[in-house]
């Protein structure tokens, strides 16, 4: 394993055959079919509707003319099908859920959506459960299409999927770079809006698709009751390559205040979540501020960008709260507002699980494990557990701070006992900080995976004029077309 040891010191196709091909484009043929059947289909229901409505007579009420028809269903909605203990089976069904007289166009519409996540099983199980069309051709037609599709998908080696990280995001370069004390650390350690938003469109554009660490692997229970680690079973079009992203620091520190950041996090009142954003008047803005939001607008644009519904990994420290809210005991005094600020941050961070998010641990402190001894360890990660993990839920995951691992390259055993405490509060899945493509261990207890950080540093001394010899980023995204001009240069190491 090759840590990037510059990132710990500063804080921080397989292509098929030609026949698999006229597959692939036969299968492009059925679904523009169908399309235009389904729109034949609501152009009917349209003019039957307003015959009923109006027994036969034309249509004078304004009232009547001016309703909206029904919208299709939003292929953004989180599906989350993963066939380990932290998917939600329940939502799935919410969402795949219609009623018996729904319309022959809604029920292709959602079987649709649920395809555009690469869930085809769940597609066609929709299709087949209505009784009410399993005579209809159209249906016939997308299960014949979606069982086509999914006799081509690969199943993708856990091991060999990347994970890259941003901590907060730049809102205002302006802020950010205006020379103050906090510039330099904001250029080395942060990604800025417009670099952000490039890199999605270039990774989407290249065939990444974004899965949940839960679906790499799992813990289960093996045919003697032990519980034990296996791999997860993810299936792509041969074209695709799975990745998994996280963001650090999601709770908007103090002293970012002013610096062009995003306040906090809120829910929004399409129940997704949204961040406010202090203006240059005073006002308070909501909008797509940061990471989360700017995903979830991604992803509603490009919903094969997520698989089953899969979003990012958010982690917490907690020493100033997290999400904005100031939810940390220490604050009890000092913030009127503290036992509402931890009820909101609950809610919040339910709204993030609700969506398909995944919530981990940054520990407490923002602290350095690999230094730390045990003592000190063991009373961050208690701190973490009573004030961070009574608010946002319990969680497996803990992304160690500045990337420091508890262990170095060889699997954990029972003999670190760091690893035992972590172990024994609940933390299965651990990740560092490594320079290399990927890096994955799956062992009898526990996944670890390596990150990349894709923030300033990184894409700097990466790029030809800089460094000739970096290629760390070629595979994610052209670090030329990326790195922001606003930022000042050189970046520091």
């Amino acid at each position: 394993m090759d840590f990037d040891e510059n990132y710990i010191r500063r804080r921080s196709y397989v292509s098929r055959r030609q026949k698999q091909r006229r597959r692939q484009r036969t299968v492009h043929i059925i679904m523009m079919i169908l399309a235009f059947v389904a729109v034949l289909a609501a152009i009917g229901a349209g003019v039957y509707f307003f015959k009923q409505r109006n027994n036969g007579t034309p249509v004078t009420d304004p009232a009547i003319i001016s309703q909206e028809p029904p919208s299709e269903p939003s292929v953004s909605e989180p599906i989350q099908l993963a066939a380990e203990p932290d998917s939600s089976s329940a939502d799935v069904e919410a969402n795949a859920q219609i009623s018996p007289d729904a319309p022959l166009e809604n029920l292709l519409a959602q079987a649709k959506a649920l395809a555009d996540t690469y869930d085809y099983d769940r597609a066609i199980e929709l299709l087949k459960s209505d009784a009410a069309y399993a005579n209809e051709s159209s249906v016939a037609e997308a299960i014949s299409a979606y069982e086509e599709i999914k006799s081509t998908l690969v199943r993708i080696d856990p091991t060999e999927v990347t994970h890259v990280f941003f901590h907060t995001l730049i809102m205002d370069n302006a802020k950010a770079f205006d020379g103050d004390y906090d510039s330099a650390g904001y250029n080395q350690v942060m990604t800025t809006k417009s670099e952000f938003l490039k890199i999605l469109e270039q990774m989407y554009e290249r065939g990444y698709v974004l899965v949940k660490m839960h679906d790499l692997a799992y813990e289960t229970v093996d045919e003697n009751g032990n519980k034990k680690f296996v791999k997860g079973d993810i299936l792509l079009p041969p074209d695709k390559k799975a990745f998994v992203m996280s963001q650090d620091d999601v709770c908007y520190y103090e002293y970012m205040e002013g610096d062009g950041f995003a306040t906090r996090m809120i829910v929004g009142e399409d129940g997704k979540p949204a961040c406010e954003m202090v203006m240059d008047d005073g006002s308070v803005s909501v909008g797509s501020y940061d990471l989360v939001p700017l995903l979830e607008d991604f992803i509603a644009e490009h919903p094969d960008f997520s698989y089953k519904g899969a979003r990012a990994v958010i982690a917490f420290t907690g020493y100033q709260g997290i999400l904005g809210y100031r939810t940390d005991p220490e604050y009890q005094d000092s913030n009127p507002n503290y036992e509402q600020d931890c009820q909101t941050a609950r809610e919040v961070a339910q709204c993030l699980r609700d969506n398909g998010w995944e919530l981990a641990s940054h520990s407490w402190g923002h602290i350095n494990m690999t230094d730390r001894d045990l003592a000190s360890i063991k009373t961050d990660a208690d701190k973490w557990e009573a004030r961070v993990e009574s608010l946002i839920g319990e969680t497996d995951i803990i992304l160690y701070p500045f990337g420091a691992d508890i262990g170095d390259w060889r699997y954990y055993t029972n003999e670190n006992e760091k690893f035992n405490y972590l172990y024994k509060l609940g933390f299965r899945y651990f990740c560092n900080v490594d320079g290399s493509q990927h890096w994955v261990q799956i062992g009898d207890k526990f996944m670890r995976q390596g990150r990349r950080n894709l923030d300033g540093y990184r894409m700097y001394y990466d790029l030809p004029e800089t460094n000739p010899e970096k290629t760390y980023l070629d595979d994610l995204f052209d670090v030329t077309t990326v790195f922001d001009p606003d930022r000042p240069t050189p970046v520091p190491s």
